[in-house]
């Protein structure tokens, strides 16, 4: 598979499954969690699917379109291993993460943080959707829409 259409099926495979969850999470009090705003794609489709939500996206630099760029009060910029800490607790009805590098080093080290840091934030029956696996104790495997494979998105529901 072209690195094009790889792209192309993690893009649709991400949208079918925010697509999927979308009415549950409208239906849970809390914040959203973008870890990883990147060009802001995903927080606009994010704040179209959840208008009653506070959506609260993390990055280390800002990339962003400026129609896609959160305000400052929901923006928060550095290493998100860190700069994300504060929410450990916030009982957060999504998180979101697509901060995968395609780098299989790269990413075992953002898997060294990462699912705790969703399990964490996440209320009691919160849903984490990621690009990278997020095994951990609390974090119960969902399954995916039919249209997307297995192993190219994970989809939890905290426990």
């Amino acid at each position: 598979m072209s690195r094009l259409d790889s792209f192309i099926r993690r893009l649709s495979a991400q949208r079918d499954v925010l697509n999927h969850i979308s009415e549950e999470v409208r239906g849970k009090d809390g914040v959203i969690l973008e870890i990883g705003l990147g060009n802001g794609r995903t927080f606009d489709h994010l704040r179209s699917l959840f208008p009653g939500h506070r959506i609260v996206a993390f990055d280390r630099a800002i990339g962003s379109h400026s129609s896609s760029t959160p305000p400052a009060e929901n923006l928060v910029i550095g290493e998100i291993r860190e700069t994300a800490q504060p929410y450990v607790g916030a009982n957060a009805a999504l998180v979101h993460a697509d901060i995968g590098t395609g780098y299989d080093d790269k990413d075992a080290i953002t898997l060294t943080w990462l699912p705790q840091l969703a399990a964490g934030a996440l209320a009691t029956g919160g849903i984490a959707a990621s690009g990278l696996p997020l095994e951990h104790p609390d974090l119960e495997a969902l399954p995916l829409p039919a249209t997307v494979d297995a192993g190219r998105y994970f989809l939890y529901r905290k426990r």
